[in-house]
């Protein structure tokens, strides 16, 4: 089936031209009242992406991922491997909460905190207007030859862009291994850390390229996200939008003549000044309709203000609407499929608070040496094996640590490697137990134990195992 055509436009992306090579995109420099919200918004972002792996939170890193050793702190609580669980429920969250968004307010997190669009429209492209100039100057400098001015502001851009690159990739780093490790290894000195420098100059050659040359194609190509929209959007979904009703009219769009009465011609309100499409940072035309490639960032929505206040017509032909509002001038409503994704992330999240409440600090594993039998000691005494290990998920050392047996009654005996011990902050505690209990406390071949982890005279964990004891007959 060909595809009509006014539609042709979906067939291929904006970036790629019709011969399949990249089409450089050159986006004039935005300005308005959304720019300079976004402006914020990115001020207070990148001051948290800057400075979140070095914020400590009760001596635990805020955020932190090191999946090398699956150690992960999100806002300051630490999850270890056996919290793995509840590392996915927050994940899932996460997931749930974009899902909502982009059903309700479509594709907003892209433009406005997605951090690959920070960087690059609020850092870099920043960067780029200042030595090379606006939208018209770049494409003259991208068309000129080689001379001093041309290698003087490229060399300039590319030198500026690799120490920022190196500097997200210091930070990208701290969120991997922990900021304490990164300043111990930058104090070291880069050369008695190889490995760490060499993973530090790939991610910053990766950062680099992507700022510097992949740009728009992470939006369009490499981010599912984008493609999610074809199942989340819906008519009700509000996103930046055209109102082709205004825009259009009857006899469609016409470029702005002075004094001239558009509505009794039936020309639409839109003057073709193509100001939307030259501002898009993906290169789209808006006037299309929702798209692949649009992020949602405003831009087009600021350009058409200031070209409709110019020309004294009201503001908003593009704006933040539903197709349903620009059809039937509907209000904005919660759908069905709105509230049933917030009745699960209400589910999700009461589910997470309840389970970090009941999350214990220390963790706790008493497991029976493998290979081994119970041992028949003087005077009826049952004797079995243990190794044991405990993981502390505080930042301090949890001191005079002991283990007491809690389920049964009657003559028994803790032994092990010492009385009381530490189990070091973040670490682990291992070591060899025996339990000693009288046969006539034990109830056939195999019995469930309960042991108690306590930190002096407070009990901090509990743990079962299996103890066993020669089978009984009657």
């Amino acid at each position: 089936m060909e595809t009509p055509e006014n539609e042709t436009f979906r067939d291929s992306i904006g970036t790629v031209t019709k011969d399949g090579k990249r089409a450089w995109v050159f986006p004039k420099k935005p300005s308005g009242k959304f720019y300079e919200y976004r402006k914020y918004v990115s001020y207070i972002l990148l001051a948290f992406l800057l400075l979140a792996p070095f914020i400590k939170v009760n001596g635990n890193q805020f955020l932190m991922f090191n999946v090398l050793e699956r150690r992960f702190n999100i806002f300051g609580f630490p999850f270890w491997p056996q919290d793995f669980h509840l590392f996915v429920i927050s994940m899932l969250i996460g997931v749930i909460f974009i899902a909502l968004f982009t059903v309700a307010f479509g594709r907003i997190f892209c433009g406005w905190i997605c951090p690959q669009t920070i960087f690059m429209e609020m850092v870099f492209r920043r960067i780029e207007y200042w030595i090379e100039g606006d939208r018209n100057k770049q494409r003259k400098l991208d068309k000129q030859k080689w001379d001093a001015e041309k290698i003087r502001k490229k060399g300039l851009k590319t030198l500026i862009f690799v120490l920022i690159s190196f500097i997200i990739a210091n930070v990208f780093l701290a969120y991997l291994i922990s900021s304490d490790k990164l300043i111990q290894y930058i104090s070291e000195g880069p050369f008695n850390n190889i490995s760490t420098l060499i993973s530090l100059l790939i991610f910053t050659a990766v950062f680099y390229f992507v700022f510097a040359w992949f740009r728009e194609q992470v939006c369009i190509i490499a981010c599912p996200y984008g493609r999610l929209q074809g199942a989340l959007l819906d008519t009700k979904s509000i996103v930046v939008a055209y109102d082709h009703k205004r825009g259009e009219a009857e006899n469609g769009r016409k470029k702005f003549r002075k004094n001239e009465d558009r509505a009794a011609l039936g020309y639409g309100d839109c003057i073709d000044c193509m100001q939307c499409v030259h501002v898009c940072p993906t290169g789209i035309d808006i006037r299309n309709g929702t798209q692949l490639e649009c992020v949602n960032c405003t831009a087009c929505i600021d350009e058409c203000d200031h070209i409709m206040e110019s020309i004294n017509l009201p503001k908003g032909l593009i704006r933040y609407a539903s197709e349903e509002n620009i059809e039937k001038k509907a209000p904005f409503k919660l759908t069905p499929r709105m509230k049933g994704y917030t009745a699960v992330l209400a589910i999700l999240i009461g589910l997470l608070v309840g389970m970090l409440f009941l999350r214990n600090d220390v963790e706790a594993n008493v497991l029976r040496l493998p290979g081994q039998l119970y041992e028949h000691k003087e005077n009826n005494i049952i004797s079995n094996v243990f190794t044991y290990k405990l993981v502390n998920k505080t930042s301090k050392d949890i001191e005079n640590v002991s283990f007491k047996l809690m389920s049964h009654k009657g003559e028994l005996k803790l032994v092990s490697t010492g009385n009381d011990f530490i189990v070091p902050s973040q670490g682990i505690a291992e070591g060899t137990l025996f339990i000693e209990i009288n046969n006539s406390a034990l109830s056939g071949d195999r019995n469930k134990i309960k042991i108690g982890v306590y930190k002096g005279d407070k009990l901090i964990e509990t743990t079962t195992a299996n103890f066993l004891g020669p089978r009984s007959f009657k």
